[in-house]
């Protein structure tokens, strides 16, 4: 019977509080974005967009799947310089026609007159108007279409039509012996080659290839997507390892299928030395080690260093480099608290500090063996960009905490004469170099950064031209390069450093400054500007004091400093949302004539927060509070209808209001007090105006230690238990007395859980200390025991031991 005593005061204490409501309004950001999940300011692209595609992205299995060239823009290319027309008049009726478009030129022999203007005008039509091969070629080539690229539905599996790809294969193959024009010749053989592959015949696709196509002498992309083929059918056909070594060739030669040929190289599961066996030029080699480097998300020292002995001069060796470089980035740069990005961002990292240091030993020495190639680049100048290693040496002691070696590789260069985007990472390393001083808390001079901060807003602003409206997602964030680092410099290190410092105000306006992307906002509110992270800080860290600094320096915007850059970015954004949160730091306070005076700068219409009602009917969206009602049960909590609602405005001049009465009407001090210390504990986590003092609530807040400000009234309850002490003290009433107590002993309960965390409970294991602790703390509130010795005759007493398992666990079992 014990036993089940304990576990009812469990249910009544934790499972109602942690499950009940499991969720009202907790505040997270969105999904993470798979290119900004960790800290970078080593942009992916320095070498050029070539090899983009298979820049270090551990969330995606590749950074895009969207080749750097496009096959219809080269095909087109190719069909232009063959007939002397416009490519873009190739390309719009090879690829860009619509359905009706498409019946008429299946069925087009040259005559024009049938045809709309637009396609009459087309110069790739009127030239297949006028050669009867090549456009006997298109018509045979559009015949092929509907039998290679049938659309797959999960609900409607349509097999292919391999007896009609068969036939059309050898047709094509007939027509291929036929031709005399070498371009129009491998175009039959590659339909051949394709309709066999379509079809399953394998070892008639590879005869058509090596027969027709291995030997031609055109100059074509369409000998690379034939050689695609080839290798799928060596795969089918039993020999993954030499369809590994084909796909790196292609993979090499036809930048508009080397994601496809990427993924069928791994898709054979061969080792690395499966396909280099078939290799027999340096070129080869490199670019199979290339691949295997891209493929991994440990190190790639042994590609690297494979790579350069091959092909030193080959731009593989920049994109590998920068790759490792990547993942150090994501391995040794730490997100700073206040903005956490990536898993971090929504999991704690509490791990074994021995192991975490002994894996920062490992990443530190796998540093050194990357500055040393990078060096090893710089220094023997075979690489057409010698620059990029001494720029990478010169950011990997940075990353290192090495400033004077990182200053000393910076010197060797010339900003001036680098290309552009080695010159932006070499600004970038400037920035992140001299910035060391501020993250350390030496004095120094910010405005020394200046003219690198505003050129970073100019290149974050060219990235986002101009803000969508409404809500929406960005599809284009893997190049938003310089708005990752502008933001990462703002919140990653000026806010932590000024934080440091003890500037709360200042570190406030560089987490916005940081978010603000678009230099023209179409909405201007505050919070509707600010990521999850800076939201955040705002609303959790930001104290009547830290108001009164953002609010001075508003008005310094218009100087010719980094104090000015910063205010000027908040003076965009309306200034509702800032006296709202102004108001809301003076009721953490309980200043409540200064919450009055910010509470009158805000707009009429403006709307006070409400969270969402997840589990409310349509007409109950949003959930109300009316602090001032008195409850003996903390669940469920007691929401009122929006008509009774109190905003945080009618809040703070009713309570400033009662607290002028406690000194006026000094008769009536304890109900005032009462009431009072009703209201500001209805706004604890616990209460129904938990959204007056706070912005999100979570099933798991009480888990946490008390962090921020206004935790003591919203977590512990602190400010309604002296307000009951008052309160009880000044009356003389015993029913009312045991009202207080009964809320003292309440208070209490709220410190008592947040010192046990009984999260770290495990199933209540009542051998386990914390848990032992907390029934005995539990079972010695002193204002329990006082309840019911000496309030134990009061009309409320009877009541409250009726509605309240609390009491019912804990008294009852105690006078019988």
């Amino acid at each position: 019977m014990k036993t089940f005593k304990k576990l009812s005061l469990i249910f009544s204490v934790f499972l109602i509080t942690f499950f009940g409501e499991i969720a009202v309004n907790l505040a997270c950001g969105g999904e993470i974005d798979p290119y900004d999940y960790y800290i970078s300011y080593f942009h992916n692209n320095i070498e050029g967009d070539e090899y983009s595609p298979f820049a270090y992205n551990q969330m995606v299995y590749l950074n895009s799947e969207t080749d750097t060239e496009s096959e219809p823009d080269i095909n087109s290319r190719e069909w232009a310089k063959y007939l002397n027309v416009k490519k873009e008049d190739v390309l719009k009726v090879m690829y860009k026609t619509d359905s009706a478009t498409n019946v008429k030129l299946v069925n087009f022999d040259g005559n024009l007159s049938p045809l709309p203007d637009s396609l009459k005008q087309n110069s790739f039509i009127q030239a297949l108007s006028k050669r009867k091969e090549p456009l006997k070629y298109y018509l045979f080539a559009k015949s092929c279409e509907p039998l290679a690229n049938v659309d797959f539905s999960l609900w409607d599996p349509k097999p292919r039509d391999t007896a009609a790809m068969g036939s059309k294969a050898k047709e094509a193959l007939k027509l291929t012996e036929a031709e005399k024009d070498d371009f129009l010749k491998l175009r039959y053989a590659y339909q051949a080659e394709r309709m066999f592959h379509f079809a399953g015949y394998h070892a008639e696709s590879k005869s058509t290839y090596d027969k027709y196509i291995k030997s031609s002498k055109v100059n074509s992309a369409a000998k690379g997507w034939a050689l695609a083929l080839y290798a799928g059918s060596t795969r089918r056909l039993g020999n993954p390892e030499e369809s590994a070594f084909l796909f790196s060739k292609v993979f090499a030669s036809n930048p508009e299928r080397r994601v496809q040929a990427y993924k069928n190289y791994y898709y054979n599961s061969t080792p690395v030395n499966g396909a280099l066996k078939y290799a027999k030029t340096n070129n080869e080699k490199a670019n199979i080690w290339a691949i295997n480097g891209f493929g991994g998300n440990d190190s790639g020292i042994e590609s690297l260093n494979k790579v350069y002995q091959y092909e030193p001069k080959s731009q593989l060796n920049g994109t590998l480099l920068v790759r490792e470089v990547n993942k150090l980035e994501q391995d040794l740069i730490e997100a700073n608290d206040i903005a956490k990005i990536g898993y971090n961002y929504y999991f704690s990292d509490n791990g074994n500090p021995k192991y975490k240091d002994s894996l920062k030993t490992v990443n530190l020495k796998y540093l050194n063996e990357i500055r040393n190639f990078a060096v090893k680049l710089a220094t023997e100048k075979k690489y057409p960009q010698p620059e990029l290693g001494t720029l990478t040496a010169a950011y990997l002691s940075w990353m290192e905490n090495k400033d004077f070696l990182a200053s000393n590789y910076l010197a060797i260069l010339k900003p001036d004469k680098l290309p552009e985007r080695l010159r932006d990472q070499y600004r970038i390393t400037d920035l992140l170099i001299k910035a060391k001083n501020i993250k350390k808390g030496n004095p120094f001079n910010e405005n020394d950064l200046l003219p690198t901060l505003k050129w970073l807003d100019e290149k974050r602003f060219a990235e986002n031209k101009s803000q969508p409206s409404g809500q929406y997602y960005d599809n284009d964030q893997a190049d938003k390069r310089f708005s990752r680092t502008t933001r990462n410099f703002y919140q990653q290190i000026l806010a932590p450093a000024y934080l440091n410092m003890g500037d709360t105000a200042k570190a406030a306006l560089a987490m916005v400054k940081g978010d603000l992307t678009y230099k023209t906002l179409k909405e201007n509110s505050l919070f509707q500007n600010m990521s999850y992270q800076s939201i955040a800080f705002w609303q959790k860290n930001l104290s009547p004091k830290s108001m009164q600094g953002l609010a001075v320096y508003k008005t310094k915007a218009a100087g010719n400093d980094v104090t000015s850059l910063l205010a000027s970015a908040l003076n965009q954004l309306k200034s509702d949302d800032f006296y709202e949160l102004y108001g809301t730091t003076y009721l953490r306070t309980h200043q409540y004539d200064k919450a009055v005076q910010m509470f009158a700068k805000v707009s009429a219409n403006y709307k006070y927060f409400s969270p969402e009602n997840w589990y409310g009917a349509e007409s109950e969206s949003k959930l109300y509070a009316n602090p001032f009602i008195e409850t003996i049960n903390d669940f469920p909590k007691k929401y009122v209808t929006a008509k009774a609602s109190i905003t945080k405005k009618a809040y703070a001049a009713e309570m400033l209001r009662l607290q002028k009465l406690t000194v006026s009407d000094k008769k009536n001090a304890a109900l005032y007090y009462y009431k009072m210390a009703n209201a500001v504990y209805q706004t604890g986590y616990f209460g129904n105006s938990w959204f007056l003092i706070s912005y999100d609530w979570s099933s798991y807040d009480n888990s946490n230690p008390a962090k921020y400000v206004y935790d003591g009234d919203y977590k512990k309850a602190q400010t309604a238990k002296a307000w009951y002490l008052k309160a009880r003290a000044l009356s003389t009433n015993a029913d009312f007395k045991a009202k207080c107590t009964f809320m003292l002993a309440k208070c209490l309960q709220k410190q008592i859980i947040m010192n046990a965390n009984p999260l770290s409970f495990y199933y209540y294991d009542k051998t386990d200390v914390k848990w032992r602790n907390f029934i005995k703390a539990n079972y010695n509130n002193p204002y329990l025991k006082e309840l019911r010795l000496s309030y134990g005759k009061t009309p409320f007493y009877a009541v409250a031991a009726g509605e309240c398992s609390y009491l019912g666990d804990f008294i009852k079992p105690k006078t019988q």
